[in-house]
């Protein structure tokens, strides 16, 4: 995806509603070498109300594991899980490209209580 691209067809209020983006703590970060493009394993905490999820995130370029837990992230919880390789892929971690196209991670600026929902 390149920052050039068109902007997607509009959509309404009720269908961006449809998507349920919520902030966790990533509690554990590892390399995940059976993933087809380098990509890393994450264990990320929703709260109370989702729990732990998993999510396999192609993020290698700028960070490590080692930088990703305890960092706060956005992900997409309510899509149905996806199979990425040997591993189960319940979330979607969200992420804007570089200008190389490389994934940084949409994240608070600041702490926010884990399971808080973007509005």
């Amino acid at each position: 995806m390149s920052t050039s691209e068109m902007p997607v067809p509009a959509i309404t209020f009720d269908d961006f509603a449809k998507v349920d983006i919520r902030v966790g703590t990533i509690v554990s970060a590892e390399p995940f070498p059976q993933a087809r493009k380098p990509a890393f394993k994450l264990t990320i905490d929703f709260g109370d109300e989702i729990g732990t999820k998993r999510s396999s995130a192609q993020i290698t370029e700028h960070y490590t594991p080692e930088t990703l837990v305890g960092r706060q992230v956005a992900a997409v919880v309510n899509f149905p899980p996806r199979q990425i390789g040997p591993m189960m892929s319940e979330v979607l971690t969200l992420g804007f490209p570089d200008t190389e196209g490389k994934v940084v991670l949409v994240q608070p600026s600041g702490t926010v209580p884990n399971g808080g929902r973007l509005f």
